[in-house]
């Protein structure tokens, strides 16, 4: 009977440099970080859309009395949209910037569609 196979301190188990990228996230501060703003863009969330809903039932009631769409309201609606928009690209991955007031500037409505 032959001993080809190596004992236990032979076996070559590879490089221990590469690490566990697993244990690197989680070790990592800027992926906790990335959750705490997550959390706070969930928040910010909430309460944009609460004024989105105010904002759309002013303007409904604008409408109502006057006729006419009232040109401030729709641009702060348009604002809020693009803001909202921003917050879940940055909560989907899609973006690494941060809305406002953490990262990037309040969207302005300068174009008409």
């Amino acid at each position: 009977m032959s001993n080809d196979n190596p004992t236990i301190d032979q076996i070559d188990v590879g490089d221990h440099d590469d690490g566990n990228p697993v244990e690197e996230n989680l070790k990592s501060r800027t992926t906790w970080l990335r959750l705490v703003f997550m959390l706070i863009f969930c928040v910010v969330t909430s309460l944009a859309l609460l004024v989105g809903g105010f904002i759309v039932a002013l303007g409904f009631l604008w409408v109502l009395f006057t006729g006419e769409v009232n040109p401030e309201l729709r641009a702060a609606g348009q604002n809020l949209a693009t803001y909202i928009y921003q917050i879940a690209r940055y909560l989907t991955f899609n973006s690494e910037t941060k809305p406002f007031p953490f990262g990037g500037s309040w969207p302005s409505s300068d174009s008409d569609e």
